[in-house]
């Protein structure tokens, strides 16, 4: 298994839920790193990584 890149990483307990992770990987896109949000269900997560990432 290889190792993921996470951009940024939110509580998927976050009263506003995905959207400051949203935010974020439009942020990083909008700055030239195409990113998208996942959700790590182990860690009760939600992370931004590179666009195209598993």
């Amino acid at each position: 298994m290889s190792a993921r890149v996470v951009l940024a990483e939110f509580p998927a307990g976050h009263p506003r839920g995905s959207w400051p992770a949203e935010e974020k990987a439009a942020e990083l896109t909008a700055q030239g790193t195409p990113a998208t949000v996942r959700q790590d269900i182990t860690r009760d997560r939600f992370i931004v990584v590179p666009a195209g990432e598993r």
